[in-house]
């Protein structure tokens, strides 16, 4: 009786570790574009370069003064799909 439900707390644990390592991709990515933009390189180059790194994932651009933002989005995989893991990243503008 136990050992079914020690299963399902094992499989919830590592389907909770992969969405923390998604949301840590998501973050480094969110970030890279922030940067590339940031740089003066295109949105299109910058979603193309995020795109590879997160198939299906999304971004927004915004402006905040000096500042280049991007906030990121994406789907969980696996048990925990119906999640959102969004993550968010900064950068000054004009940097080179």
């Amino acid at each position: 009786m136990t050992l079914p439900a020690v299963a399902i707390v094992l499989t919830v644990c590592l389907a909770s570790v992969q969405l923390g390592g998604q949301q840590m991709r998501l973050q480094d990515a969110a970030g890279g574009a922030a940067r590339s933009i940031a740089r003066g390189e295109s949105h299109a180059d910058a979603r193309a370069r995020f795109s590879s790194l997160l198939p299906g994932a999304h971004f927004d651009v915004r402006w905040q003064g000096e500042l280049v933002c991007v906030d990121a989005g994406a789907s969980g995989s696996g048990l925990l799909a119906a999640l959102t893991v969004t993550a968010g990243a900064c950068s000054l503008a004009g940097g080179g």
